[in-house]
């Protein structure tokens, strides 16, 4: 019988929470149903509390079942980086998978993945989220240079991420390949159903922003979008489920100023994955009216529960909603995401929509992000 192959996954995992831990525990929930031995290095300490701007970076919920998961790396102690890269290097698995999402990661990612590469035997691959931050700071490019030089191939999970990359190496393979369906939040509910669970008023209709609160997610724009008078005569509410990592005042100023207490509900605690198919089953709508974006592990949550979508025309988002067709795609301004809110409901675009997002969701399997990773492989150390 063939020996199994050994994968290990760098990044977070439980009891971390949050969708880069859901997307690397679904990822090695992948690798494990392929026979592979699969085997995650999570972090001990993965932000410093001072630069944490959450409430928590812990889940309460219980691990996942049939995965194992090493809590190892402390992302700003060095010496725990020297001995997870060596133990990993002694290992000698046949593929790493690191996932790449900020330039604060890149000295701990890029220590180990060198430590690693001693082997002379282990192919190590990084799932790039984002390349380029979309809140910058000084040195995030010459950390992510650092970074690129570690690793030995790349997958983009959007376009925009792979002509990034294009500004520091043009040498070492890579390809796209879209974010697969977070499908690990349960099957869809009814509408009903879900209304109810979150103890909402069934008489009115829910479009849903979801998701950490950032400067960047144009949660402003959309409120402003909610003062349209187009808007205030239908009858509908916005659901606002997230945390805020961002100051609220500015939300809540909007809030005030426009009169919208009573149109907008505000779920600002983390959302636990058994509540999340309540969220997006109550809403006719996911809105995402980013400023700017790459990708977004929302538009896979709302595509696995077949939710149509209005979204920002920023970054790569546009790539993976078929404008017309699964939703809309505009321009981050309150006047266009209101125009798309209104025309969603005055043509009642609901059904239609709803019906080319479950044809469209077929794209994006998990099965096709190991392929991905398989093309890489079969290229050969750089």
């Amino acid at each position: 019988m063939s020996q199994k192959k050994t994968v290990v996954l760098i990044g977070s995992a439980h009891p971390l929470r949050g969708g880069l831990a859901a997307y690397n525990e679904r990822l090695a929930g992948e690798y494990r149903d392929q026979r592979a031995e699969v085997t995650i290095y999570s972090f001990s300490l993965q932000y410093p509390s001072l630069f944490f701007p959450g409430k928590s970076q812990y889940t309460s919920e219980p691990p996942p079942g049939g995965l194992t998961i090493k809590t190892r790396i402390n992302s700003i102690n060095p010496m725990s980086w020297i001995r997870v890269g060596t133990e990993i290097k002694k290992l000698k698995p046949d593929l790493v998978i690191v996932k790449f999402w900020m330039p604060f990661m890149a000295p701990c990612l890029s220590t180990i993945c060198r430590i690693i590469r001693k082997n002379k035997h282990t192919r190590i691959i990084s799932i790039i989220d984002n390349i380029i931050p979309h809140e910058k700071r000084i040195g995030d490019k010459a950390l992510a240079g650092y970074f690129v030089r570690s690793v030995d191939g790349f997958v983009a999970m959007s376009r925009s991420v792979m002509d990034e990359l294009d500004l520091f190496d043009k040498q070492k393979p890579k390809v796209f390949c879209p974010h697969p369906l977070y499908d690990n939040f349960g099957d869809a509910i009814s509408k009903k159903d879900a209304i109810r669970k979150l103890g909402l008023d069934d008489t009115w209709s829910y479009i849903l922003f979801f998701g950490f609160i950032r400067d960047y997610k144009g949660l402003d724009l959309l409120l402003k979008a909610f003062a349209d008078p187009r808007i205030r005569e239908m009858k509908v509410k916005l659901l606002v489920a997230g945390e805020f990592y961002c100051d609220p005042k500015p939300f809540r100023e909007i809030i005030d100023k426009h009169g919208l207490q009573d149109r907008v509900i505000m779920s600002n605690d983390f959302i636990p994955d058994n509540d999340v198919a309540s969220y997006f089953c109550a809403a006719d709508l996911v809105v995402q009216p980013y400023k700017s974006a790459t990708q977004s592990g929302v538009t896979q949550i709302a595509y696995h529960f077949n939710k149509p979508m209005v979204i920002t025309n920023v970054g790569g988002l546009a790539e993976f909603v078929p404008d017309g067709k699964a939703g809309y795609v505009v321009q981050p301004d309150p006047t266009e995401i209101a125009n798309a809110i209104w025309k969603f409901y005055k043509e009642d675009k609901e059904e239609e929509f709803a019906a080319r997002v479950a044809i469209e969701k077929e794209k994006y399997s998990w099965k096709n992000m190991i392929e991905a990773v398989e093309t890489l492989e079969v290229r050969g150390k750089t």
